[in-house]
Parts: structure tokens; sequence; C-alpha cells
């Protein structure tokens, strides 16, 4: 029985805590993204239903809790499209929670969707149950609805604020993700400010569309990852060094988290949390959250809705799997000499121009998944991304510094907005001062100057 696997490994032999991704539909999804590689994976698994079995289900659950010693536990759901999977399901996850946790384990509860499908009763669901959910949103309409489109091609914008608007109604707390495409890399404050005014986020993701092909798979790759007329289909994996129309291009995106920041920086500092520019001010004081820009990487696998564990969410390809939860305990792969290979092999596998970058310390040389290109000097195996991750680190480092000397001297970072603003501020030393006291400038902010 599933159930009854037990580790081999000693738990202190083993990381304490990992954040596993857990995608109980597979690849199945409601929607057709067109940069949405994950869709290619149900070649994996050909003649399979895509749902994971109750049985898959307490198995996942149990050897979950069990393998962590840190006191919180995020059990995270995502896909394909999690909600595919019914209410049912999930309700019988929590009371498998219930069945097989610790009394000193605390259980958190994750969940990405498209949010097509979230009504009353999932909302109210996960309002009970305190669920964080993610919701993927490309920004305004005419920018999302160019490649979050349903299976008939048709745009999808206006379903997911419907499920969004429901989210609002029963007070369910959310994040926003938002992937950077060759959609809206040129529109950086349109989007964030989309994202911050009309949905209310107070948490953004922006995560870099990359989509590798060879010379022989760029055509079909560029129609996109589902299904196509004549069967003509591929599989996704880390190969190539060529990239769809529909990527990101390295400027593109350096250029977008910039026209983000110079946004963010003058207004929602300490109220608006960008995932990367948070993680980016914690690298200054050597603390690494977040696998992309940490030196090692390997906590963060990914289950598949049959109980095959993989290295990473973007490594869902034979080479990567690590076994499955019926045979092998989830705490023996996690801590199994391939898995650690895989983290620590990001460190080791450095080009000579990343090793001698300024700014390594903050990008560590980004994610192995994206690091296809040649180095400056021709070496393979350098990050796609680094032109624009490098103009990005450099543009926000003397803004970093200064926020950095206020965190070390007990003041907040949000300190750095009035900043900005002096140093915006176009009027004459006599005018009124910027910040509405209704003294003039010289007299009020700016006396700094």
């Amino acid at each position: 029985m599933l159930v009854n696997i037990t580790p081999a490994v000693r738990k202190s032999e083993a990381p304490p805590g990992f954040h596993l991704l857990s995608k109980p539909t597979g690849a199945a999804c409601n929607l057709d993204c067109k940069y949405c590689f994950f869709l290619s994976k149900d070649v994996l698994y050909p003649n399979e239903r895509l749902r994971m079995s109750d049985e898959v289900l307490e198995g996942y659950i149990k050897q979950l809790l069990e393998s962590h010693r840190t006191p919180i536990v995020t059990v995270a759901w995502q896909g394909g499209e999690p909600t595919l999977m019914g209410l049912d399901f999930y309700k019988r996850s929590i009371e498998y929670v219930a069945k097989y946790r610790r009394p000193d384990q605390k259980v958190e509860y994750t969940f990405q969707t498209n949010g097509v499908l979230i009504d009353d009763e999932w909302a109210a669901f996960f309002k009970e149950h305190k669920f964080l959910i993610g919701l993927s949103v490309d920004g305004p309409k005419e920018i999302h609805d160019q490649f979050r489109v349903t299976k008939a091609g048709n745009g999808t914008f206006d379903q997911v604020m419907r499920g969004f608007q429901y989210l609002g109604k029963h007070g369910v707390d959310y994040n926003i993700l938002c992937t950077v495409n060759a959609a809206n890399e040129d529109h950086g404050r349109e989007v964030y400010r989309f994202l911050r005014d009309e949905l209310q986020a107070e948490w953004i993701q922006f995560i870099p569309i990359i989509e590798r092909a060879t010379q022989e798979t760029l055509p079909l790759a560029n129609l996109g990852w589902s299904e196509r007329p004549g069967g003509q289909r591929i599989l996704y994996t880390q190969a190539g060094n060529l990239v769809t129309e529909r990527s990101v291009k390295p400027d593109g995106y350096g250029r977008f988290l910039i026209d983000v920041f110079e946004e963010w920086v003058r207004k929602d500092v300490g109220r608006v949390y960008v995932q990367l520019f948070d993680v980016t001010l914690e690298a200054y004081f050597g603390s690494y959250k977040l696998c992309i820009h940490a030196p090692t990487c390997g906590y963060g696998p990914a289950i598949e809705h049959n109980g095959d564990v993989y290295s990473c969410d973007h490594y869902v390809e034979p080479d990567y799997k690590l076994g499955n939860i019926a045979e092998t305990h989830l705490l023996d792969m996690v801590a199994s000499p391939q898995q650690r290979k895989f983290g620590t092999d990001k460190a080791t596998t450095l080009t000579k121009q990343c090793l001698n970058c300024d700014v390594r310390f903050l990008c560590n040389g980004g994610c192995p998944k994206d690091r296809f290109v040649n180095s400056l000097d021709g070496e393979p195996g350098h990050n796609y991304l680094c032109a624009g991750l490098k103009a990005f680190f450099d543009h926000v480092n003397p803004t970093m510094k200064t926020m950095v000397q206020l965190i070390r001297g007990n003041r907040f970072p949000a300190e750095i907005m009035e900043m900005y603003a002096a140093k915006d501020f176009k009027g004459g030393r006599n005018d009124p001062c910027y910040c509405g006291s209704g003294n003039k400038f010289k007299r009020c902010h700016g006396r700094a100057g």
C-alpha cells in the first residue's frame, strides 16, 4: 500500500524542508495558452487519464508531512489547471492533512490557477481553509488575450476577471503571477499599474517566458504546445539554443523590470511587494529565498498526477525523473544523490563571465534552464537573460544600497520614496513643497538639498 511506504534515509541527513509543486491534473488544462510548454507533457503519459487518484493523494499528503522537520509545511497545488479536479478532491486533501499532520506542524495551502472556473463555492472553500491563490494575469485585456486563450483561440480576460470578482467577494488572499513575454515586454508600467490599480494586487510575481527550441523544432514550437491537426507534436524539453517568437527578449526583460521598478520605487515601497525586487534586496544581506537567484537549488521538486517525482517543475522530462512515491518515499528522492547533484550543479557550472561578474551575488547565474547561450567569451552554458538581468541589477544598485543603509539604521526602506520625490521635484525653492504641507519647498523637504 502506498501509505505504508517508509523513508530509508534518516531525516537528519535530509533537507529539513522543501517546496513541492503538486500537479494533480498533470498537463491537462481548460485553456490553450500559446506559450504554455507544459501542455506538451501529456506526451509522457499516453492513454492515461490525467487525474490524481485518491490513493496517490493520500500517499502524497502523508509523505509530504512525514518529510518535513520545519514547523510550516506548504501544500502547493498547480497544473495544468488544478480546479479541473473538482472541489471534493481538495476537501479530501484537507481531511488527509488533518489525519497525518503532527501536532507541531502548521500547514499552509497555495493554489495556482487561471481563475476561469472559480465561483462562489470555490471562493468560499478557499477562504474557509485560508488558501493563498495565485491568479495568472498578463496585464490589461488587450495584452492578456494575446497569448492566454481558450481551446477555440478566444481571449480569456473576461472569464478570469469574473473569477477574480468571486475571490474579492469572499475576501480570499491572492497574489498575481504575470508572465513577461513578447506581447508585454514594452509595457512594463502599463502592466504594473493595471495589476496595482485595477486588481489591487499587493504581491506580484513576474515570470519571463522563455521557450527553448532547436532549428528542427522551432517551426512547430512557434505554433504552440497543445495538440495540432495531423498529430504534429513535440515534447518540450530543456534543449536547444533558439527561442520562440513569443519569448521575451533579454533586453526586453531588463527594460520591463526597470520600467516597473521606476514606478514602484516612487509610489509603492512597503505597500506592493514585487518578488524580484524583494529577493534582490534580501541578497544584499546574504539571504536567498528564491531558487532562481540562490547559489544552489534542488529544493523545488514536482509531483505528477500518478506520483512520479521530478527534480523541478521546469524539468518534467525523463532524464530528471527521481522515482514514484508508490515505490520510493518522497524524502528519499529529495535527499538522493541525483537531486543533490542537480542542485549543486547550479553553482559549479557557471561560465567565467558569470564568475567574474560584479552582480553575481544578486543573480548567481539565474535558473539553469535558461543557460543555453554562449558567453561573451564564447563559452557555452551562459544565461539567455544575462544582458537584461545585468541592466536591471546595475540600474537598481544605487537605490538598493540606500535601502540597505536605511534598514541597517533601523529605518524603513519606504523612506526611499521621499528621496525620489525630492529628486523628481521640478518646482523652484520658493514653490509649495511636493508633500502637500503648504510650506515652501526650501523650508520643507528642500532643506536636505
